[in-house]
């Protein structure tokens, strides 16, 4: 056949056409033939390296379909004779052309690629200016093809080649006014040109390049419609958007990365999220999903499904297909697949230990089987459940996560990461050390810096990476169910490090003369404040810091920040060895002999001297209220240490005696002379726990139970009585 083509002129063409004697035998030949060079094209008969006989085959086709353009424009485009399905089958098959691989001389050697050009020329060009001029021949019959040739003609324009590029993209903006002289909108080619960019950005076309041609060449065209400029110019911003996320997506697809894959499927699903296009949204949802499901991101799995039900209803309406997961082609309806989804995230919450998360959607199910669909099996075993999360919560050790600071400067990194501080959330015991080694691997070239300020202009413009790494705390959020409650403390424990959206750096600065018999009195902290873009946990195991501000700690407030550490470092101790006897001794041995043995830390006797005198008082009167906080802090770290030591007695063996008989003595020493000063605290039982008063307005927990004289005091610490 490429043989007998290759013999005919134009004459030959012109006579053989005459010889259909009907219209519609000359259509179904064209149609047929167009047919079998679009799956010659697709389909090979000669090896990919036989590179003379493609290129022959290629010219003879190229030459043949040229002609019956011509023959099309002479027969088949008056409105008595068009066809649709003609010219779309000459369209596709142009496209298909046009982007075949043997083709694309991009990807070909200079030597290889100067070969092909000065004998065959680039006959990319020759068609995509033949599509060009057939298109604009359609007239009246362009809506015809709107939008089923927008996904067409864009994979024509992504194609490398500038002159191409700059002659076919025009025809968006022809298809935009034809559709919006039509209708009054152009929102189906909109909606095609978004659906298939995906597509084809994804599967490796375009480019910086072509984003700056679509954007220039579109906005010129719409200077001459003027009525169309402000439309045009909104589906211009909206689609160099779609782009830019989609090249930085691209970009990091085989990235070992992962990190970088997720923070690019997230910027990709808030951007359709935002546009309104459920369909290509909820198909990154489950992109997203899979990733965390790689790294075991159990809880993170969770919050992105939860966004895809929150899309849905509790009704029996059928769903419609844009909110159908790939892995679910059944038909279903908007409560089964709901409750499906729940099923799933459940099951994950569990994995992630989040059990508060878990138990609410359980909740949800329950009022659903009873007062919905009243399926008290299905109630029954959902209550189990629950009883089952709420027994974790109470038995379970959960580790707190820690949380570091990252930022990512210089030129170097992506535009999603560059000149950026993250906060991210820690793996269960994952130390700093760890973290940053995993995270330098990722950038082998980056330099670490060693600094935990912000650093200048130089380092921000420079073409290289710099990563900085260090640890922040979480500030806790305390639930508004929570406050003024006798709480447990493996539930406020969980607050300490979930559900948290800023977060505290702290740096020691020395201000005015240094006493060096105490430190303290000169000893001021530097704090800078981080808020996040969403709270942690979310969607991420890191979210964007979108504000930072700094604020100074003075010594005193220093020095009650501390005994409220220390507190509740002794409260929680306490709490973990009652509910477990197999834990070791060790830490609560530690713990209580470095506060009550003044050989080891010297206790809280240096606050006493910096602060509890007559002319600190006179140079400070401000501060009474805060040396009064300080001060019942002390007290009731006496009844704190009393259960720690009762505790460790109980425990203590052997070797470890003697310890304790010094710790114990030292206590007796010590518990007088601070009840004498700061006055007797007690501990109260209420219910199944036991109450410990502190100060109220701490930057800690802060929930209150006024209690005895001390009701001016807020904030109640919780000892939990021994397991059983």
């Amino acid at each position: 056949m490429t043989a007998i083509l290759s013999q005919m002129d134009d004459q030959h063409y012109s006579f053989y056409i005459e010889t259909f004697q009907h219209s519609s035998e000359l259509m179904d030949f064209l149609m047929e033939t167009f047919l079998l060079f679009k799956d010659l094209i697709g389909k090979h008969v000669y090896p990919p390296d036989w590179m003379t006989m493609i290129m022959l085959q290629n010219k003879v086709f190229l030459r043949a379909i040229n002609t019956f353009a011509k023959t099309m424009n002479q027969k088949f485009l008056e409105n008595m004779n068009f066809e649709v399905q003609l010219w779309n089958n000459y369209f596709h098959l142009a496209v298909a052309f046009i982007t075949q691989d043997s083709l694309q001389l991009q990807h070909f050697s200079s030597t290889k690629r100067n070969k092909i050009q000065a004998k065959y020329g680039d006959m990319r060009r020759l068609i995509g200016f033949a599509i060009r001029d057939m298109w604009y021949q359609l007239g009246q019959h362009k809506i015809c093809f709107i939008p089923g040739m927008v996904g067409p003609i864009l994979e024509m324009t992504l194609v490398p080649e500038v002159e191409l590029r700059k002659a076919t993209i025009p025809i968006f903006f022809d298809m935009m006014k034809c559709e919006h002289d039509k209708t009054g909108s152009f929102r189906k080619f909109e909606n095609e040109i978004i659906l298939k960019l995906d597509h084809e950005v994804e599967g490796g076309g375009g480019d910086e390049e072509y984003m700056q041609l679509f954007q220039s060449i579109l906005l010129e065209c719409a200077t001459k419609s003027p009525h169309l400029a402000n439309l045009v110019q909104q589906f211009v911003v909206l689609v160099k958007g779609l782009l830019e996320r989609l090249l930085d997506y691209r970009a990091v697809m085989n990235d070992e990365s992962r990190n970088n894959r997720m923070s690019c499927t997230v910027n990709l699903l808030n951007f359709y999220k935002d546009i309104n296009r459920e369909g290509m949204y909820i198909r990154y949802l489950y992109k997203l999903r899979d990733l965390h499901l790689d790294c075991e991101n159990y809880t993170e799995a969770a919050y992105a499904l939860q966004l895809h039900t929150r899309l849905l209803k509790w009704s029996d309406d059928q769903c419609l297909p844009q909110v159908m997961p790939s892995d679910l082609h059944s038909s279903q309806t908007q409560r089964q697949l709901k409750e499906t989804l729940y099923s799933t995230i459940i099951g994950y919450l569990d994995k992630g230990k989040m059990w508060e998360d878990a138990i609410s959607l359980c909740k949800e199910l329950a009022e659903q089987y009873e007062m919905e669909i009243f399926d008290y099996e299905l109630l029954s075993q959902n209550l189990q459940q629950q009883a089952k999360f709420y027994e974790n919560i109470m038995k379970i050790l959960r580790p707190k996560p820690d949380y570091f600071a990252v930022g990512y400067y210089g030129q170097g990194f992506p535009s999603f990461l560059r000149n950026k501080v993250f906060i991210h959330r820690g793996k269960e015991y994952e130390r700093r050390e760890d973290f940053q080694t995993q995270l330098m691997s990722q950038f082998p070239s980056a330099v670490r810096l060693n600094i935990t300020s912000n650093p200048g202009d130089d380092i921000r413009n420079s073409p290289r990476q710099y990563i900085q790494c260090f640890t922040v705390q979480p500030v806790l959020e305390m639930q508004t169910r929570l406050k003024n409650k006798p709480v447990p403390d493996q539930i406020i424990n969980f607050y300490k490090s979930n559900y948290v959206q800023r977060f505290h750096y702290s740096r020691p600065v020395r201000k005015g003369s240094v006493d060096p018999d105490n430190e303290f009195t000169s000893m001021w902290i530097e704090r800078t404040t981080f808020s996040t873009a969403y709270k942690l946990p979310g969607i991420l195991r890191w979210f964007e810091v979108t504000t930072m501000s700094q604020a100074t700690i003075s010594p005193l407030e220093n020095a009650i920040e501390t005994m409220e550490t220390t507190n509740e470092k002794i409260l929680t101790m306490i709490n973990q060895y009652q509910g477990d006897e197999n834990l070791p001794i060790n830490p609560l041995s530690m713990l209580l002999n470095g506060i009550v043995d003044p050989a080891v830390m010297g206790g809280f006797a240096k606050y006493e001297k910096a602060f509890f005198t007559d002319e600190y008082m006179r140079e400070h009167p401000e501060d009474r209220d805060k040396l009064n906080r300080l001060k019942d802090l002390i007290a009731w770290q006496i009844p704190l240490l009393g259960a720690g030591i009762r505790l460790h007695g109980k425990r203590v063996m052997g070797d470890l005696q003697p310890f304790h008989d010094r710790m114990e003595e030292c206590f007796k020493q010590l518990k007088p002379k601070v009840e004498k000063q700061y006055g007797v605290r007690e501990l109260v039982s209420r219910a199944s726990v036991i109450n410990i008063p502190v100060p109220a307005g701490r930057q800690g927990m802060q929930f209150s139970t006024p209690c005895s004289e001390q009701e001016q005091s807020g904030v109640s610490y919780n000892l939990l009585p021994p397991a059983g």
